[in-house]
């Protein structure tokens, strides 16, 4: 016998008690609550501790972490994992991620682009650190991957400004001594004067709200140089909609993880040289997110299970 009275167990020293279906329903539902309701003090479950909570509210007599495991493996839940997240808080989020999305499908106010119609989308990655390493980084070997000391010295640091042409797979980027005006009108500069930018008919940025391009002062002063730029915000908090944070991770994982460098125009140097090799392989993102996508994903968020984050 194993938990509820009348539960049977197979035979033999290595069969799997037989549980019954409604008792993995009341587990799999336990897991999908905070533990916090459960008045547990833990920020979320594992395998072992819901099993202990099963045990100590009387479902089971005994189960093992392992048969927790499987079971909310059936259905994909994995509630020792979390996700950070920002509700929408833009009262125009749809009208403007909705304009974003029109882009890179080819579109702006339901007209297709014209060929000589630009999309960039620009952004900066701010502080990157130059930090050397107190021994020098031993490349992988045999059951082995690289070895990294974790103690280090600061070189300096550097502001990486970035734009990225959604349809040709075009890259720009300067880097800067910090973030600011300046360097990201610098950025805009080193594009408008190239063709076949120089000439187009319109050239879409798409931007976040960061303070160097932000708002009306932003729109004004690009547009009174280049009266052919379209400036595009982004929603407040809607990063992952702008095409050149794919290309900063990739960034990320193939050049500045982990970080060893002698020297800030190490990092400098080492930055551009991996810009000129991205843009050789690179290709146009596949950006599957469209209107539909969220359209639905706003319906989701200011659903009853969500409104209690608004």
């Amino acid at each position: 016998m194993n938990g509820s009275r009348g539960w049977k167990i197979a035979a033999g020293p290595d069969a799997r008690p037989v549980f019954p279906p409604d008792v993995i329903v009341r587990v799999k539902a336990l897991a999908c609550e905070l533990p916090s309701a459960s008045g547990v003090p833990l920020s979320r479950w594992s395998t072992d501790e819901i099993a202990r909570e099963v045990i100590k509210r009387g479902i089971v007599a005994d189960v093992s972490g392992s048969t927790i495991w499987r079971w909310l493996h059936e259905d994909a839940i994995k509630p020792w994992h979390f996700r950070s997240w920002i509700f929408p808080r833009d009262v125009q989020f749809e009208e403007k991620a909705g304009r974003v999305l029109d882009l890179y499908q080819g579109m702006w106010q339901g007209i297709p682009l014209e060929s000589d119609e630009y999309v960039l989308s620009a952004d900066e990655k701010t502080s990157i650190q130059a930090r050397q390493r107190r021994h020098q980084s031993l490349p992988a070997r045999p059951g082995e991957g690289q070895r990294v000391e974790f103690e280090y010295q600061r070189k300096g640091a550097v502001s990486y400004l970035a734009a990225w042409d959604v349809r040709r797979a075009k890259l720009f980027g300067r880097c800067a001594g910090r973030s600011g005006i300046i360097g990201f009108d610098r950025l805009v500069e080193d594009v408008m004067r190239r063709e076949p930018y120089a000439s187009a008919r319109r050239v879409f940025w798409i931007l976040d709200n960061g303070s160097s391009h932000r708002g009306q002062p932003c729109i004004k002063r690009l547009q009174g140089r280049w009266p052919q730029i379209v400036v595009v915000h982004l929603p407040i908090h809607a990063s992952w909609l702008n095409q050149i944070e794919i290309y900063f991770s990739i960034l990320q994982r193939k050049v500045l993880s982990p970080n060893d460098f002698p020297s800030r125009e190490a990092l400098k140097e080492t930055i551009y040289r991996f810009q000129d090799h991205y843009e050789t392989i690179a290709q146009p993102f596949e950006w599957k997110f469209t209107r539909k996508d969220l359209v639905n994903l706003l319906h989701k968020l200011h659903s009853p299970e969500f409104a209690h984050a608004a």
